[in-house]
């Protein structure tokens, strides 16, 4: 899979699709993608899989050398997805689903102007 593009915010949009394409073959249903409120923060990707709503956070790393893309998820950003996660659960009326706080791991390559996905992972339940 690849990209054109070389900046930052480029990536993290392909690192996303690929996320939101990974999801879907593993049965997911996407339900939104890039969920706001005010200037609370953004929710990635809003899905459901069988009984549960997940929410999901990508975070896409073509090198290792600030650490795995799990580790950015840090305490202050999961409180942050909890609450934007309350915030949707509240303005859409769902309460008869489970919840559940997803991480999708995308590892890229940078190829020239060009991106190629190496690996994703999901990690179910991460916080």
């Amino acid at each position: 899979m690849y990209s054109k593009g070389n900046n930052k915010r480029a990536a993290g949009t392909f690192g996303e699709t690929a996320a939101v394409e990974y999801l879907k073959e593993n049965n997911y249903e996407i339900i939104e993608r890039n969920f706001r409120y005010r200037r609370l923060g953004e929710i990635d990707i809003i899905s459901r899989e069988k009984d549960y709503i997940c929410f999901v956070e990508v975070k896409a790393r073509s090198s290792l050398g600030y650490g795995y893309p799990r580790e950015a998820v840090n305490a202050r950003k999961q409180e942050n997805i909890r609450r934007l996660a309350q915030i949707y659960l509240c303005k859409n009326g769902i309460n008869d689903l489970k919840v559940r706080f997803d991480v999708v791991e995308v590892y890229m390559e940078k190829k020239g102007e060009n991106i190629e996905i190496k690996e994703i992972s999901l990690i179910k339940n991460a916080f």
